[in-house]
């Protein structure tokens, strides 16, 4: 469109000062403004100002979508974890004008001297602290946008509560603005003080991780890192079974009879998403609760994995089976996915073993026998302990 009906602006907390002559012009020729009460009144909008919807929602804006000029306000890099994608992924390229100003990133690299390009920058305003688990390792840097001054307190207690207690943190209130205010402390002393003493909004935090122990970035962690009741795949299995799984960014995972969740977290945490299926309720709790400490994107559903086949989306590009493979599951799962897929499937029961062997000899794919023993003390020693064979089968379907 040669004439843009919508204006999306980032304006600054300096105001009109700091926008552009071209934003300027814009934001002077809508007939409406949409924004928060904080960014209406530094844009001195008056009686064409039109506050957001509580919750948020750009559909008052589509339905005067081509009918006059529209401007919007938002927080200095409109499509940077700004509105500027909420309301882009209703229209066509062509019908808005982007007026970006500095982000509050760019404001506190800046301001702390650090390269921008080597931070980790998140918004945590709807978000789960826990978001911040698979990230943090020593001295990786981070500058994370805060819904309110409550928020930046409740970080410096999850991140003293986690360990990382000793990291220098900056906490910065009206980042660019003549009201800017930076607060400074370890993230230990911060979880105290601001009791007290709390940061005004808006406030953004930058932390240097320290003092804590980064997770690792390899599969096949510690059993002790996940929630479960003894049914989870130990370890060394799991290393295996992610590899032969060969989980790649994006693509989803079906893991039936997901016990733990122990596998798809781990899928997740290498950059996919997750369904999985599980029919006790106790183990249920425990895939959920795992889920929640790594925030990772997995979706839990209660039942039998048979049973509750057809109604399983979205489609997955691998699938899992740890428990409770049949012949059944195998021929539901090949006429139910019409897509190219792979399966991993782990069997200890000599039925299922013996099941895929045969399926082997029919269809091929990779068969594995993993046999692996662990020191266990023997009185005042120790001694060998074998742990039961486990036959692993891996298939691609085309």
């Amino acid at each position: 469109m040669a004439n843009p009906w919508l204006s999306i602006i980032g304006i600054h907390p300096s105001g009109l000062q700091s926008l552009s002559a071209a934003a300027m012009q814009d934001l002077n020729e809508a007939s409406l403004v949409f924004g928060s009460p904080r960014h209406l009144a530094l844009a001195q909008v008056g009686e064409r100002g039109r506050e957001w919807p509580v919750p948020f929602s750009v559909q008052p804006l589509l339905q005067l979508r081509g009918q006059q000029k529209i401007a919007m306000l938002v927080s200095g890099d409109p499509f940077h974890f700004g509105a500027g994608a909420s309301i882009a992924k209703h229209l066509q390229p062509g019908e808005w004008r982007n007026h970006p100003q500095p982000s509050t990133f760019s404001w506190i690299t800046g301001e702390l001297g650090w390269s921008q390009e080597h931070i980790h920058c998140l918004g945590l305003h709807a978000r789960s602290l826990a978001t911040l688990t698979p990230l943090l390792a020593q001295g990786e840097r981070f500058i994370c946008l805060l819904r309110d001054a409550a928020a930046a307190q409740s970080l410096a207690v999850w991140l003293t509560e986690q360990a990382w207690g000793e990291s220098p943190m900056w906490l910065v209130s009206n980042a660019g603005s003549d009201e800017q205010v930076i607060r400074t402390g370890k993230a230990s002393d911060l979880a105290h003080s601001l009791l007290d003493q709390p940061v005004s909004a808006p406030v953004a935090a930058a932390f240097e991780a320290r003092g804590g122990q980064g997770l690792s970035q390899a599969p096949g962690r510690p059993c002790d890192a996940f929630a479960h009741d003894g049914q989870i795949t130990k370890s060394p299995v799991r290393a295996m079974t992610l590899a032969a799984l060969a989980p790649r960014k994006g693509e989803c995972l079906w893991d039936l009879g997901a016990g733990s969740g122990s596998v798809s977290i781990e899928w997740c945490l290498a950059g996919g998403t997750a369904v999985c299926v599980e029919q006790h309720a106790a183990r249920v709790a425990n895939i959920a609760h795992n889920a929640a400490r790594y925030a990772v994107a997995l979706e839990v559903v209660h039942g039998d994995s048979l049973a509750i086949l057809a109604g399983l989306k979205p489609e997955p590009q691998s699938v899992f089976v740890g428990g409770g493979f049949t012949q059944a599951l195998f021929n539901a799962l090949r006429a139910r996915l019409t897509s190219p897929w792979r399966l991993v499937v782990n069997a200890v029961a000599l039925e299922t073993q013996a099941l895929l062997l045969e399926l082997h000899r029919s269809h091929g794919g990779q068969l594995l026998q993993l046999q692996w023993n662990e020191a266990k003390p023997l009185g005042s020693m120790h001694s060998w302990e074998a742990a039961r064979p486990l036959v692993q089968w891996s298939w691609s379907c085309p």
